[in-house]
């Protein structure tokens, strides 16, 4: 896609619709155009600045009438931060949108049947519904529009901004997560500003302060990790027993040193500072009794909603139809939470998961929940599920899928073929990708109920359950 040389304005135009990645749709002249921040129903004028041959990117310049799908956006940060870009449209049609979505990609892509589709199910929290939150430190701050560069600014605390790898946007209030979320991070800012601790330098790789992550349970527990450059004890131990004294209610305090050229910290040490290495998140069983507990790790994976994770569980097992006979094979299982979830309905859950931490803390988690029927295996799914694993696990009664965006490796689906479960519950956070793989089992699956679930309110992110029928 080229930049234009010469300024393109369209004025008065017409949003015709919402598409990938947030954006909303124009249509000129036949050319479909990319305009994020808008409205369906908005009029417009809109400046192009990257053309192809059959589709373009914009900006809005001016709004011109607004939609009355339109809405105030809660967030001072919207329109700057990257995310949450369907905050400024009502809730009820970002839901509209996400069940259209869902239906298009299984209709175009995959040719399937949507007429068992169920309405798409809302989250009851809007905001505050995340329990996971990761902030960047950057002695590079960016500068939202119309704001002057000040000497000597420290840098700032917040996200990354989109398309800019070595700036982060200060974010005073994120309504994502509950407090003390907020609290914390401008805490830790402060206290390093005042201490003349450096914020990292991610194109030279110099400073101290590189991320902070907020994770918290419904059950009120709190794990907050500070992610440093270098073991410097002057600057490290004063600061974390200041966290310590400050927010008594974190119930597991954390560091990681991180001297690496990128952030990701799968592979790296956490030192527990104070509390537990672990929060623990609470979740009704689906037939009731006690509930189930998940030890969260620092590396855990667990879903971001967990009011809304809930739910997505429930449809699942009801998908799954089982009668407490039955052997399931959880595919992409993480940390065993969809394979406890349904392990009081059937006689054995076998989990396969390729990251070795997740399958760790599945197998505790399912000792801490009393289960002796789940059993979990690490690998690569293309390679552990053989003839041989099945032979040795037993042929399942039914499979429960829940694979990253990409989707299903070609051998995972030959193999679904091959050992003809009954039933196959496939969960997707990308449509597209799950309409494919949906297309590959046409052959012996029929589709039945389709369940999207919303889990992300104000983006386009949306998971979809579709449940699939052996043809006799």
């Amino acid at each position: 896609m080229s930049r234009l040389k010469k300024e393109i304005i369209i004025e008065d135009v017409t949003v015709s619709d919402a598409g990938a990645e947030g954006n909303a749709i124009v249509r000129v002249d036949g050319m479909v155009v990319f305009v994020p921040y808008a409205v369906p129903g908005d009029v417009i004028d809109l400046k192009i600045f990257k053309k192809k041959k059959n589709y373009a990117e914009g900006r809005v310049i001016a709004l011109k009438q607004a939609s009355p799908l339109r809405v105030e956006p809660t967030c001072s940060h919207f329109g700057s931060c990257g995310g949450c870009k369907w905050q400024s449209m009502s809730y009820d049609s970002q839901l509209k949108y996400k069940q259209q979505q869902v239906k298009d990609n299984l209709e175009r892509l995959g040719r399937i049947d949507t007429s068992q589709m169920r309405p798409i199910c809302g989250s009851d929290s809007i905001f505050e519904y995340r329990n996971k939150l990761e902030f960047t430190f950057s002695n590079k701050r960016w500068l939202a529009a119309g704001e002057e560069r000040k000497e000597g600014n420290p840098g700032a605390v917040g996200f990354h901004v989109p398309q800019v790898f070595d700036k982060v946007l200060p974010i005073d209030k994120c309504y994502l997560q509950r407090e003390p979320s907020n609290a914390i991070r401008i805490s830790l800012r402060d206290y390093a500003i005042e201490n003349g601790i450096p914020f990292y330098d991610i194109r030279n790789h110099t400073g101290y302060m590189r991320n902070v992550v907020i994770r918290n349970t419904s059950t009120g527990e709190l794990m907050v990790i500070v992610i440093v450059a270098e073991d410097r004890h002057e600057w490290l131990e004063p600061m974390m027993e200041y966290m310590r004294e400050k927010f008594p209610e974190i119930t597991s305090l954390m560091y990681i040193i991180n001297n690496k050229m990128n952030d990701s910290y799968g592979d790296l040490e956490p030192h527990v500072w104070s509390g537990q290495g672990y929060i623990t998140e609470e979740m009704p069983r689906f037939k009731g009794g006690e509930p189930l507990h998940f030890r969260i790790n620092p590396k855990s994976f667990y879903q971001t909603n967990s009011e809304q994770a809930y739910k997505l569980y429930s449809y699942v097992a009801e998908f799954a139809e089982l009668s407490g006979d039955e052997t399931v094979y959880d595919l992409y299982t993480g940390t065993g939470t969809i394979a406890q979830f349904v392990a009081d309905g059937c006689r054995k859950v076998v989990g396969i998961e390729y990251v070795e931490e997740a399958i760790v803390d599945a197998r505790e988690n399912a000792s801490v929940n009393g289960f002796n029927n789940c059993i979990f295996y690490a690998g690569d799914m293309a390679k552990v599920l053989t003839d041989e694993f099945v032979e040795a696990n037993g042929r399942p009664d039914v499979v429960i899928t829940d694979p990253p965006r990409a989707g299903m490796h070609e051998k995972v689906v030959e193999q679904l073929l091959k050992m003809e479960p009954r039933k196959i519950v496939y969960v997707s956070c990308n449509p597209a990708t799950q309409a494919r793989d949906l297309a590959l089992l046409s052959g012996k699956y029929k589709v039945g109920l389709i369940q999207p679930v919303d889990m992300f309110p104000h983006t386009q992110h949306v998971e979809n359950v579709v449940e699939l029928t052996i043809v006799d």
